[in-house]
């Protein structure tokens, strides 16, 4: 199992995907072991180094991490869209750059869908007595783009790797901060557990649950 979590960003000094991936590295969940890769916050750079990654290891799976501010829950995405847009949230990437309806593959499709078997993973997050759910909007920025970059990577490549995304709410100590007071947050450790949950979920689902999830997400 390939985990992926990106650095620091933007106002974020400390990332959770970062700290969640560092956790759980070397750990085996349901017969999977876990090797984790800290991937820089930046465009493009980003896709290469999980793409190298996945030659290196030949992963049964990948699930990548992001941060997504705000949100009360662990996310779990299942759409990755074809357009790049940190400019409407005042956002460059580590490397500087400030994209602006920039495709991330020119003349790829205009979207992916996730290859976890996502709502399989929600059931059993919420079992774990974690708060989680399906999200729809991945955002416009690194996340996005990293999570729609691989889908395409493995889909042109004709792999069988399945790949994902989840997202993360902020550290408590990201929510402390000024600009974020109000924001929801959760610990490393509670995060931890939510993608052991998911990781378990893929190991014992070769293809997703037909079974509703139920979804109140506002963002």
């Amino acid at each position: 199992m390939l985990l992926t979590g990106f650095e620091a960003f933007g106002t974020t000094p400390v990332n959770p995907a970062e700290q969640v991936a560092r956790h759980l590295d070397g750990e085996i969940v349901a017969g999977l072991t876990i090797v984790s890769r800290i991937i820089p916050n930046s465009f493009f750079e980003c896709i290469d180094v999980v793409k190298d990654a996945i030659a290196e290891l030949r992963p049964d799976a990948v699930v990548m991490m992001g941060e997504f501010g705000g949100r009360a829950m662990v996310t779990v995405e299942r759409i990755a869209q074809n357009l790049n847009d940190g400019a409407r949230y005042g956002l460059r990437d580590n490397a500087g750059k400030l994209l602006q309806d920039v495709m991330t593959v020119p003349d790829g499709p205009v979207a992916f869908r996730a290859t976890l078997p996502i709502r399989a993973m929600v059931h059993n997050m919420r079992a774990a007595g974690i708060p989680s759910d399906i999200s729809d909007a991945p955002g416009t920025f690194c996340c996005n783009h990293l999570m729609y970059g691989i889908l395409h990577h493995l889909a042109h490549s004709g792999s069988e790797i399945r790949a994902g995304w989840v997202h993360l709410p902020h550290l408590p100590q990201v929510a402390a901060l000024v600009p974020n007071l109000g924001a929801p947050s959760m610990s490393v450790d509670t995060a931890a557990a939510t993608l052991r949950a998911g990781i378990e979920a893929i190991a014992e689902h070769p293809t997703d649950t037909d079974e509703v999830s139920p979804s109140r997400l506002q963002i």
